[in-house]
């Protein structure tokens, strides 16, 4: 084992970069190359059908069946000059990854030969086996129907030989077995909503789009290293090891000189994603050695979150090739940063205004004011639920440790924005003045200049604003960002639709208050109903230390949710308020919510079960034996000594070898201890039959025996002869050469 140990590490430190073939055309040439978009659609696609298309897809107008087929010819044309062979639909189930099952175009011609076909229904629908995803008792094993249907606003595209198209799921009853269906209904919600508000400052808008700009941060460790750490191989981050000397503590890495093999590897990964239509910005170290960050520029949400799930997968494909393994457990290592997916998110109007964003005329800023004031109500009233949403049992590992913000969800606003809403919230009623078409007047001089940098950053915040967006910082580099954007989206569209009702209402009482002055009857109903949502939402605002003992205990007294188990952060789905929100709004059934439920609480016990049977294997297999190996060399030697050397000085020489057996004694015995009661919690816990008791029983009763367990091991590390020691150590897997 221990020549395997070096070995690894040795071909580790001998590898070169790859020499990556770089296009000849400028990366906007290339750009978008394998993705049937509006260029290829208009070249492959008659007029009248190109037309339509583009109405589904900015307009949502319905797709009709009659074009499906002039729309297969079209893409099976461009597909077969790409040299395709195979299409799939490609959706993203409740795995947290995507799915896919690959059709060759070939069919028979009825003359003993073959012809290649791909006609508008296999385009629009196909039927995946539903019974084999998890789908939280939905859909049974003897109940296997389920459709996938074709999502015309996502741009199909081609990965090696196959056209992939990216697709809904859902099952045979009709409910969403996906991320995808419900996502595209949150953000309906939130665009029908949001252009109600809008009609008070503008009517002109038409439709109000969701922005995504995620920052997907991920390790890369050297294959062989990978290969040599079983529980990094089947769990994705290391059960044990002892920090580094050296790891992040000199700040070196962050924003460093690129390695030359990660550099290659980036490049290689920009091409492919370019080509596929990921628009690929920003590239850098990040703060943990080995430690990267990829960020596109922004794109509409659904589009976003396809982008982000080709990425993922088309990053592990990369990495594999240039010797790499990615890693995007949210934490890999102990000790050292974790690795998020920062959602930038934001809405924006059909004629280019970001609702966001502060802007040049006091009307321009009444209406930032409104959304920012009531995205704050949303995430105020959901804070449970938007923790729920970004909660899994990797993430908990990352939330409130080294930079990564709490899990208590809580905005940071700024000094500048903060002091605008106190400053609605207390001014009296005479400190808005009324001029003719100039709108709204604010006595905020300084306001109408608040551009981009009017607020400083917080790490420790999970809900940030930054100028002219909400940076939710809490979600989790392996996570799908659909969970949190239908949370966010939902809450959002509810906020507003509640808004808006109130500010109806209130107009009359205005008109009949100012009638026959010039004063707007509109503007000051606004007013009035965000005075009334500036105060209520008030204890979801905070700028200071998220990571402080003293802001939980704040936390919890203003009503926030302050939970910390994993399993019964699931629950807030099942809150009257989430089920009365998402039904409302046509995003999720009640039965939907509590099916998906049932798939968290089982990924949950399962990736902790995972965890724990790794452990003890390694333990017993390969800790435990190392260690007694070593006591016996010990003990070998201070029999050598005893025989050699007079008695008095045969102590003194063997004292520290003595205490090193005593202590190695100690801890693997403490360790077989730990593994028996480890096997013993998992064995009770799996006689539970309830998926949400025997998730609280995996959280209680099993996972602290993990970090017992490594507390011992890690502390053998420390002792036991480097030869002997038979996984590959952090300052190792660290540290790329």
């Amino acid at each position: 084992m221990e020549a395997l140990r070096f070995q690894v590490v040795g071909e580790a430190f001998k590898k070169k970069p790859l020499d990556v073939k770089t296009p000849s055309e400028r990366p906007y040439e290339y750009f978008g190359k394998k993705v049937f978009n509006r260029e290829k659609m208009y070249k492959y696609l008659p007029k009248q059908v190109y037309e339509k298309m583009i109405d589904v897809m900015d307009n949502g107008a319905r797709l009709d069946r009659d074009i499906a087929d002039a729309v297969a010819a079209g893409m099976k044309q461009w597909a077969i000059e790409s040299g395709v062979t195979h299409y799939t639909h490609w959706f993203q189930p409740l795995t947290e990854g995507t799915a896919e099952k690959h059709d060759s175009f070939i069919e028979h011609d009825g003359k003993g030969g073959m012809v290649e076909e791909f006609t508008g229904k296999l385009l629009v629908q196909q039927e995946p086996d539903a019974s084999s995803f998890p789908s939280g008792g939905i859909r049974s094993t003897f109940e296997a129907r389920g459709y996938s249907a074709w999502d015309p606003t996502s741009p199909v595209f081609i990965i090696d030989d196959t056209l992939c198209i990216p697709t809904v799921f859902i099952s045979y009853s009709g409910e969403a077995l996906d991320y995808k269906a419900p996502l595209l209904r949150a953000l309906h919600a939130v665009n029908v909503a949001a252009v109600d508000v809008c009609h008070y400052f503008d009517p002109a808008v038409k439709k109000v789009t969701s922005n995504l700009g995620w920052e997907q941060e991920y390790f890369l460790v050297d294959e062989g290293l990978y290969a040599a750490r079983p529980d990094l191989l089947l769990t994705g981050r290391t059960l044990m090891g002892h920090d580094s000397a050296k790891n992040q503590q000199m700040d070196d890495h962050y924003f460093g000189s690129i390695p030359e093999r990660v550099a290659a590897f980036m490049r290689d990964l920009e091409i492919q994603a370019l080509e596929l239509g990921v628009p690929c910005k920003t590239r850098h170290n990040e703060v943990a050695p080995n430690q990267f960050e990829l960020a596109p520029i922004f794109e509409e949400t659904n589009l976003a979150v396809d982008h982000n799930m080709m990425l993922m997968s088309l990053m592990k494909k990369v990495a594999r090739k240039h010797g790499f393994r990615v890693l995007l457990h949210e934490k890999p290592f102990a000790g050292i940063n974790g690795s998020g997916k920062h959602n930038n998110w934001s809405l924006s109007t059909d004629n280019g205004i970001l609702l966001h964003a502060p802007g040049k005329t006091p009307e321009a800023n009444l209406r930032f004011a409104t959304f920012i004031v009531e995205t704050l109500m949303g995430v105020y009233k959901h804070n449970g639920l938007l923790k729920a949403s970004i909660m899994s049992a990797t993430n908990a590992h990352r939330l409130g440790a080294n930079e990564a913000p709490p899990a208590i969800v809580s905005s940071f606003l700024g000094k500048q924005v903060s002091e605008l809403l106190d400053h609605i919230e207390k001014a009296d009623k005479d400190f808005l003045a009324m001029t003719g078409k100039q709108g709204l007047k604010m006595d905020i001089p300084e306001i109408p200049e608040l551009l981009i940098d009017n607020t400083d950053r917080n790490r420790t915040s999970p809900f940030a604003f930054t100028g002219n967006r909400f940076e939710f910082r809490a979600v989790g580099s392996e996570a799908n960002c659909a969970s949190a954007m239908i949370a966010l989206n939902s809450a959002v569209a509810e906020a507003l639709v509640s808004f808006k009702k109130r500010v109806d209402a209130k107009i009359p009482e205005f008109e009949k208050k100012l009638a026959g002055t010039e004063h707007s009857a509109k503007y000051h109903a606004i007013i009035d109903v965000l005075r009334e949502d500036i105060k209520t939402c008030k204890p979801i605002r905070f700028d200071g230390n998220g990571y402080s003992d003293e802001w939980v205990i704040e936390a919890e007294k203003r009503g926030l949710d302050v939970e910390k188990s994993c399993p019964k952060i699931f629950e807030r789905y099942l809150d009257k308020e989430s089920i009365d929100m998402f039904e409302s709004l046509g995003v999720m059934t009640k039965k939907e919510l509590e099916a998906r439920n049932e798939v968290k609480w089982e990924t949950y016990t399962k990736k902790i079960q995972i965890e724990a049977r790794v452990l003890g294997d390694l333990s017993m297999n390969h800790i435990i034996p190392v260690a007694t190996r070593y006591q016996s060399q010990l003990l070998k030697n201070v029999d050598s000594v005893s025989t050699v050397f007079p008695i008095n000085k045969a102590e003194k020489l063997n004292a520290r070898n003595l205490k090193i057996i005593e202590e190695i004694a100690e801890r693997t015995s403490a360790i077989e201890k730990g593994v028996e009661e480890l096997v013993n919690a998992r064995k009770l816990a799996n006689k539970i039959e309830g998926e949400h008791e025997k998730a609280i029983a995996y959280h209680d009763k099993v996972e602290p025996k993990l970090d017992e367990i490594r507390y011992q091991i890690d502390k053998l590390e420390l002792i036991v002869d480097d030869a002997l020691w038979p996984l590959p150590k952090y300052r190792e897997l660290l540290f790329i050469r």
